[in-house]
């Protein structure tokens, strides 16, 4: 009875349709492999062994977008899969879920476990073992435990397990060949006498160790499939395995030094609010040179004017006015103002291309570094109060790069209310990279106080918003359960293969999207749409924001381009308060076309509409009222 596997075939179906991340083909259809699952915790370069195995490169850190992907490869007999980072084998929140059934399925399991953070570590790995799951363990930076100078017994630690223990350094593919052999060598460990003898109760109602198992600890899920009730045993099991862990850990590691180094020091800093603030803001104003001057203002001043608009622009429209009319509607939508072919393709690759890249390359350099975790930590309590953890720091610093790229980020947090306030908080009160630089440069003309007005009120909405929306939409934050993984200098190949993976992955998602919008702009400037749009406007803009009535055009250019549109204020003949209510209208206004479709995709129509329709109501109220304060 403890060699069986899987749950009835009709019970089966109904868990992978309550769980659409797990393909029915993934767990269904065995095939003649059997299923080698990778599992650890976070940051503990799962992602190496599974691009040695599988040949197949896979994100090397748990990066917000891609966590929630199964990665599959074939190695050898077994096809092999990637899963999310854990601390355990249970359902608290979407990766837990994924990566709970994954295991739940694998006939063998190779558990990537951090050296230096054994005690955290094999909590996961005692879990596995306890499933009853055939367990091999991979002891990853060996070397960086030599470092903080950890030795480990690893022959007893083997022994206390019951499964093969292999120490490896991942980068130097050190241990690699021996774990290979242990893999064709991997058994069930040492379970939990008392756990083996409950789970074995359960067995003709559940099907597999593994799934008893999550019954006892409560998992409603599990429990759900198999037609019982869960059991609340879940406390006093992780107590117990707690318990073992410590156990073992005085019986394996031989020394622990005190000895502290620079990067420990460091990374205690950047934690500590009266140094990791101070740092923080050290770090903006590095990516604020990096990316929001070098990059934002001087390459893609090159890039977009330069190649982009005097040079791709009219090579594209002198080749299509070959074959069409420039001024037919085919040719209209293909290089005219909105054109599919120039405008579209110049923002996609001489613009917002390099700005992505920028700042995937900076996130990158912080991930790897092992910074950006610890500031995930340090904004936890902040964005507490928005119903957000600190996971959401990520989106929310992306978007002032790039809204669009911040809202497939959202990915990374814990559940779909979190998703949903980030997203509103983005498209709402965040300013893009491209946006950022012509309002500064428009503030920089109008002075100070305008400076000052502008920041308080923008800084205000993001607060109010914020609280709002974590008052009104039921649920709370989850906790912050995050890793972190020694402060260490970034590899240069890790940051180059991550930056361009990323930015991929990210043009890949918002291409066809956005050709899609600007299609559909196109259509609206030839069907006369977009003209009714901006005389609808003009009274608004003219009465209650107290503009000139050709600003109506910038906040049609706006929904084009956030950018555009306050581009679209430069020639126009405004006083200092005029520009301030401008600036704060058309930056709390409705995302770009690339957002829109992007938050299309991901948060569905009825949010987005939500959302879309609420910026334009939110940025009109509350510039409307500045101006009423400020415009005499």
């Amino acid at each position: 009875m403890s060699d069986q596997k899987n749950p009835p075939a009709a019970n089966n179906k109904s868990h992978i349709e309550s769980h659409p991340h797990i393909g029915q083909e993934f767990l269904d259809k065995r095939g003649e492999r059997q299923r080698l699952v990778l599992a650890g915790n976070p940051n503990v370069g799962k992602s190496v062994f599974f691009n040695y195995l599988s040949g197949i490169y896979a994100d090397v850190s748990n990066y917000p977008g891609t966590t929630i992907e199964i990665t599959k490869g074939i190695y050898r007999t077994y096809d092999v899969y990637d899963t999310p980072g854990i601390y355990g084998v249970s359902s608290f929140n979407d990766e837990e879920i994924v990566a709970r059934d994954v295991i739940v399925a694998a006939d063998v399991v190779l558990n990537v476990v951090d050296a230096v953070h054994l005690e955290r570590d094999l909590f996961l790995t005692l879990h596995l073992i306890d499933m009853g799951k055939k367990v091999v363990v991979a002891l990853n930076f060996m070397d960086e435990a030599k470092k903080h100078n950890i030795s480990i017994d690893v022959d007893r630690l083997q022994s206390r397990l019951g499964v093969p223990v292999i120490p490896t350094v991942a980068i130097k593919k050190q241990g690699f060949r021996e774990l290979e052999d242990a893999i064709a060598d991997a058994r069930k460990g040492n379970q939990d006498p008392d756990v083996h003898h409950k789970l074995h109760k359960l067995l003709d109602r559940t099907g597999s160790e593994a799934e008893a198992l999550l019954v006892l600890e409560g998992d409603p899920h599990i429990a759900e499939v198999h037609g019982v009730k869960p059991l609340d045993q879940r406390d006093e099991m992780y107590i117990k395995r707690r318990n073992r862990v410590n156990r073992i850990i005085a019986e394996v590691l031989a020394d622990r030094s005190t000895k502290t180094l620079l990067s420990t020091s460091i990374g205690r800093w950047t934690v500590n609010p009266w140094t990791g603030i101070p740092l923080f803001f050290a770090a903006l104003y590095l990516i604020y040179l990096f990316v929001g001057k070098l990059v934002a203002q001087d390459l893609v001043h090159l890039t977009e004017e330069d190649i982009g608009q005097e040079m791709w622009e009219p090579w594209i429209a002198d080749l299509v006015s070959r074959f069409v009319s420039e001024t037919s509607w085919i040719g209209v939508l293909l290089v005219g103002e909105f054109g599919v072919l120039t405008m579209t393709v110049t923002y996609l690759l001489f613009l917002l291309l390099p700005l992505v890249a920028s700042f995937y390359l900076v996130l990158s350099i912080m991930e790897d570094s092992g910074y950006l975790p610890r500031l995930a930590t340090l904004a936890d309590r902040a964005l507490n109060y928005f119903g957000l953890n600190g996971r959401a720091v990520i989106p929310l610093i992306l978007g002032f790069g790039c809204v669009t790229a911040a809202t497939i980020t959202t990915r990374l947090l814990g559940n779909e209310r979190e998703k949903t306030i980030a997203t509103a908080i983005l498209q709402f009160t965040i300013p893009c990279s491209a946006q950022i630089a012509v309002i500064a440069t428009l503030l920089a003309t109008a002075g100070f106080n305008a400076l000052v007005i502008y920041g308080v009120v923008i800084l205000s909405t993001l607060v109010i918003a914020g609280t709002l929306l974590n008052k009104f939409i039921p649920g709370q934050a989850t906790p912050l359960l995050i890793d972190l993984p020694p402060m260490r200098i970034p590899r240069f190949e890790n940051v180059i293969r991550k930056t361009w993976n990323k930015s991929f992955f990210f043009m890949k998602e918002a291409t066809p999207w956005f050709f899609f919008g600007a299609l559909a702009v196109g259509i609206m400037q030839l069907t006369g749409i977009l003209t009714v749009w901006q005389n609808i406007l003009a009274p608004l803009t003219t009465g209650w924001l107290k503009l000139p009535v050709e600003s109506a055009t910038a906040f049609v250019m706006g929904l084009v381009r956030r950018d555009f549109g306050a581009a679209g204020l430069y020639d126009m003949a405004l006083d200092p308060m005029q520009i301030t209510v401008a600036l704060i209208t058309i930056t709390l206004f409705v995302p770009c076309i690339a957002s829109l479709m992007v938050m299309l995709k991901e948060r569905g129509i009825k949010q987005s509409a939500l959302i879309w329709f609420g910026s334009w109501i939110g940025a009109f109220t509350i510039g409307g009222i500045v101006a009423q304060l400020i415009i005499r």
